[in-house]
């Protein structure tokens, strides 16, 4: 399989799919693609000429293509079934399909006012009501998710959900906005683990930048 991919230090969307191939050990090959320059959408479809033109993507062995962050994920839970990638449990799956599906077409507040930009630090800023209002949320489901099924992460072990609430994570460790101890936890434990921290450190290390991204009006 290739994985296309945006710069690991903006793009959240591609940081969900990487997250799950490199925390369950499946074969892949990583393509990066960088984002907002002039060849980045003929370049991706240069890969996958029959989707939209957008990152990330996955390209099976087959020569298929399947875009968009939640679409893989459900992809390789399908062609990798020997993996938990949604908890084995139907309830606890329907409820982690549910907050992932939150997390995939909400917290527009959030996603517009606190982007992810891992190299930055705008601790405090652009804590807009819309922002919190949408970080209240994420507190609830975080909280509910991780006193039902007991932790370390949202469904005990890691899976999918974990995955899409990462980039959130990461949105977290640069914007700084006050957490519940309990949500403060969490995003230090996803944080510390190895596929989070080789994306992490990976990101530190590119130089490529967006410059209206890297400034905090």
């Amino acid at each position: 399989m290739k994985l296309l991919i945006g710069d690991k230090n903006y793009s959240s969307w591609s940081m969900r799919p990487w997250l799950l191939v490199k925390h369950f050990g499946l074969p892949f090959e990583e393509v990066l693609i960088h984002l907002n320059e002039p060849g980045t959408k003929s370049a991706i479809l240069a890969y996958a000429p029959t989707g939209p033109g957008k990152l990330p993507c996955l390209i099976g062995e087959d020569g298929s293509a399947t875009w968009d962050s939640l679409a893989i994920a459900e992809t390789l839970a399908e062609r990798f079934p020997q993996h938990a990638l949604w908890p084995r449990d139907p309830a606890a799956r329907s409820h982690a399909r549910s907050v992932s599906a939150e997390m995939h077409s909400g917290f527009g507040d959030l996603r517009s006012n606190m982007w992810m930009n891992i190299r930055a630090s705008f601790p405090g800023k652009n804590a807009t009501p819309g922002a919190l209002a949408d970080i209240t949320r994420i507190e609830s489901i975080w909280s509910r998710c991780l006193d039902t099924y007991g932790g370390p992460f949202l469904f005990g072990e890691f899976s999918i959900a974990d995955a899409m609430y990462a980039p959130v994570v990461m949105r977290f460790n640069t914007w700084q906005p006050a957490l519940s101890e309990a949500a403060a936890a969490y995003a230090r434990r996803v944080t510390a683990l190895p596929a989070v921290r080789a994306w992490v450190d990976d990101a530190l290390r590119e130089t490529h930048a967006i410059p209206y991204q890297d400034v905090c009006p």
